[in-house]
């Protein structure tokens, strides 16, 4: 064995200075809720969520008596819709004023997480309009998540502006100061939206074995969270009472996009850039974008990515008990095979023509994600697109 041909590790990594505490293990919300209102000095919380989690089910009912029991409840707001649009976080920056809340306690997907983000960062400019300028602290989330988007672990939130076009803000204070995993609040989260957001904590871990800037100790983290991942959501698929399951593929999650303090956001891997100006412009949940370009996404980078980045991406066949394919390419494409198999497995195989996208939209789509300077890049794009049709 030799080192010879191999990179020397080099990077820096912060942990995020706003998080209080994760709480996980079934109900683990009676006493980590509280706790962390407590921690944080929290007086009135709003309750943040979308329609069918409030209306369907009891679990917005469960965090409403526990805020009640303790004198912290401030209200409940329901406006959230798939892809968080901005007329739902203009409405929720009146409910937390209108009530006199301090913290917004989030309970759902990636939507309810992302629109308490902007709410806060909305709240935050129009308290520092106020004070003449004065900087005053963010007010805080407290994020009870019911998939596995991971949209509670990173300082960044999108959502859909007015004329369909997401929107992105980050900020450092953003990331939620709470994070309570409880996998019995996720039995009643619908299958496809449980098991599809799964395959998107997969693409958060696989694609930051690529990305730019992603420190080595987070990387083979994200080789756990693909391990697990794999084989929680198979199990999870099997049966979805199965309380082990489901608590492993939350801490999955967790892994998937751990926790850390960056000075700027940094580039988004492929897939991700893909399912962006796929998911809100035609209406595809972003757990079904992960499900349809992360496999070919893969792929493409036995071709283009540097080596190292191939050598993180075939290291995960040894996290997935899988043996070499004898080469570091050919290892690239069978992780993109069984994420593959994986996706059909789980009942998630998709086509963009099932959501109605245009094929004539294909290179704009393309040209949109990545550009025209790198013309072979964007021929790829195309490619890619044009396999998922």
């Amino acid at each position: 064995m030799t080192t010879a041909n191999e990179t020397v590790p080099a990077g820096s990594y912060a942990h995020t200075n706003t998080l209080e505490g994760v709480y996980y293990g079934p109900k683990c919300v009676e006493t980590a809720l509280p706790k962390l209102l407590d921690t944080l000095g929290a007086k009135r919380a709003l309750i943040v969520t979308g329609k069918s989690l409030r209306n369907k089910t009891g679990i917005v009912e469960k965090i409403e008596n526990i805020l009640k029991k303790y004198n912290a409840f401030g209200a409940t707001f329901s406006e959230i819709g798939e892809h968080t649009p901005e007329a739902g976080i203009e409405n929720g920056v009146s409910k937390f004023r209108e009530v006199d809340a301090d913290i917004i306690v989030s309970v759902g997907g990636g939507s309810p997480v992302d629109a308490s983000k902007a709410i806060i960062f909305r709240l935050q400019q129009q308290r520092a309009q106020e004070t003449s300028g004065k900087e005053l602290e963010f007010l805080r989330q407290i994020a009870i998540p019911t998939t596995l988007s991971a949209a509670d672990y990173t300082c960044s939130a999108g959502y859909t502006n007015k004329q369909g076009d997401k929107v992105a803000i980050s900020h450092q204070q953003l990331t939620p100061a709470g994070i309570i995993l409880d996998a019995e609040l996720t039995l009643s989260t619908p299958e496809q939206l449980w098991l599809s957001t799964g395959v998107r904590a997969l693409d958060h871990a696989v694609e930051s074995l690529y990305r730019p800037g992603v420190p080595l100790p987070i990387k083979r983290l994200c080789h756990a969270a693909i391990a697990d991942l794999f084989r929680f959501l198979v199990l999870s698929k099997k049966d979805s009472e199965d309380l082990v399951a489901r608590q492993r593929l939350q801490v999955a999650s967790w892994m998937s996009l751990w926790p850390r303090r960056i000075e700027k956001p940094s580039s988004l891997g492929l897939s991700h850039t893909l399912g962006h100006k796929l998911g809100a412009t035609y209406g595809i949940p972003h757990g079904i974008t992960s499900c349809l370009t992360l496999a070919p996404v893969v792929d493409l980078q036995a071709e283009i990515a540097s080596q190292e980045d191939k050598e993180y991406l075939a290291e995960s066949l040894l996290y997935l008990r899988e043996a070499s394919t004898g080469t570091v390419d050919g290892d690239v494409k069978k992780l993109s095979y069984m994420i593959s198999s994986l996706v059909q497995e789980l009942g998630l195989q998709r086509t963009l023509s099932q959501y109605g996208v245009p094929k004539a939209d294909i290179e704009q789509i393309a040209v949109r994600a990545v550009g025209q300077e790198d013309e072979e890049l964007l021929s790829k794009v195309k490619i890619i697109l044009e396999s998922i049709y």
